[in-house]
């Protein structure tokens, strides 16, 4: 493969794999590479980073394509044992020795992708059928075991010196640092091998997750939702202000006469200009209603995240769950509370299933109902779920009515758009009372709250 074809194959892998790359930053990174040595890995690296990454968040994904397209090697150790004649035989080499020379490769020796690499060779390949074979990291792991040396290591680093301070801190951070290099070497060698073996692309597909901004709200995990904290409070922060100025630019002040009089005197009396009062400075206020069901469960705890976060930018929240019944979680996230805690305590303490089947049509009764006094004429009014009833009546009047009661009203629905009104989806005829938005992950959140103006 020539390096043009590497090179257009390596940034078609980052456009599909969600890392927003522009034909003309392709062009940057090809022009990069008249002026770097490109017998110098490292610099071929950073030529493309320089060029084609954006975000920090996106350096991962990119490192993982960069090792698939410009792998390091392709012969495993082989080519490496003549330059490093101290290495022990590591085909024939007993468990035990293999495990004393990792113990010193995460002390901080050299030579640990070239270990890592053999170690795959020997321990990573799985027959499947015959002439074919697989390749996994877990048999590596399995074998070496680098976690069980901490205590080993940290008696080493230590030498006698007591136990529990920063010095044993600071050992088990490098030392843990050092492990995870370790299987970082051990799986990249494992993908190495996998696409030779099957093809770049294949391989590429599913060695990296999308970006965390185009992750699917209903496909986050747990890891994903203490990263997504960060991106949430700017999010707040500039929903509350498109709000603010939405209302501002919607209506002026009243006449001000006596302005409006005092000017006519330049033209004989005659109102040729009118002047209006400043407007009162609005303070926003909101009303969020979430689906907090099993079916959109990722997602309502998104919901739940922005709805703390929107706790600091308006000057009045309310937030309402509902399953087949409604009640109101405000208490929950009052300012300085921790979310993980306020989280716990809702799914514990919140009055929101009674036989446990989401009914948009019985919640949103039960909140007119109860609650209906929350939305007026100052209120934004934010529902978030994915309008599945079960089939049950869908309370169009009803929200309807909510809808005209508040001062703006808005729908952000976590299906594709493609999914809309299949099965049990009533999107289509909530869409038509509530503006309904596709809001599958962060990308599309920022854009809706950019559209508000």
């Amino acid at each position: 493969m020539s390096l043009l074809d590497r090179h257009l194959g390596f940034v078609r892998a980052l456009r599909e794999a969600g890392l927003p790359v522009s034909p003309a930053e392709g062009l940057d990174a090809a022009r990069a590479l008249e002026v770097i040595d490109l017998t110098e890995r490292e610099s071929l690296r950073a030529a493309y980073a320089a060029t084609l990454v954006k975000r920090p968040s996106h350096r991962p994904g990119f490192d993982t394509l960069f090792d698939l397209w410009f792998p390091a090697s392709t012969t495993g150790l082989r080519a490496s044992r003549a330059a490093e004649p101290d290495l022990p035989d590591l085909e024939t080499a007993e468990v035990p020795e293999l495990r004393d020379r990792l113990a010193g490769l995460l002390l901080g020796a050299e030579g640990m992708n070239e270990f890592a690499r053999a170690m795959v060779e020997r321990f990573g390949r799985q027959a499947a059928s015959p002439g074919r074979q697989n390749w996994f990291s877990y048999p590596v792991m399995r074998a070496l075991s680098p976690e069980t040396l901490m205590a080993r290591l940290l008696a080493e680093v230590l030498a006698g010196r007591e136990r529990g301070g920063l010095a044993e801190k600071v050992a088990r951070q490098r030392i843990g640092e050092h492990t995870r290099r370790f299987e970082d070497a051990v799986s990249g060698d494992v993908r190495r091998r996998i696409a030779e073996d099957s093809g770049i692309e294949r391989i590429a597909r599913s060695a990296v997750r999308p970006p965390l901004e185009q992750l699917d709200f209903l496909r986050i995990t747990k890891a994903d939702l203490a990263r997504l904290r960060r991106e949430v409070h700017p999010l707040a922060r500039r929903l509350a202000a498109r709000l603010t100025v939405k209302h501002r630019l919607g209506r002026r002040g009243r006449l001000d006469f006596r302005r409006t009089v005092r000017a006519s005197l330049s033209s004989g009396g005659v109102p040729l200009t009118t002047f209006n009062r400043p407007r009162r400075p609005h303070k926003p206020e909101l009303v969020v209603l979430c689906d907090a069901s099993d079916s959109v469960a990722s997602f309502a705890h998104f919901t739940l995240l922005l709805t703390y976060a929107l706790r600091e930018q308006f000057t009045k929240v309310r937030a309402f769950g509902f399953v087949d019944t409604v009640d109101e979680i405000t208490r929950f996230f009052v300012p300085g509370a921790d979310v993980v805690e306020a989280m716990t305590r809702l799914a514990r303490e919140a009055d929101m299933v009674r036989f446990g089947r989401t009914d948009y049509g019985r919640a949103l009764e039960g909140f007119a109902e109860r609650y209906g006094d929350a939305v007026g004429p100052k209120t934004s009014l934010l529902i978030l779920g994915d309008a599945r009833s079960n089939y049950q009546p869908p309370a169009l009047d009803t929200l309807k009515r909510l809808a005209g009661g508040a001062r703006h009203a808005y729908w952000l629905n976590p299906e594709p758009t493609a999914q809309w009104d299949s099965g049990d989806s009533l999107a289509t005829a909530y869409g038509g009372i509530v503006p309904m938005y596709e809001c599958r992950n962060v990308a599309q959140l920022a854009a809706f709250i950019e559209d508000l103006v």
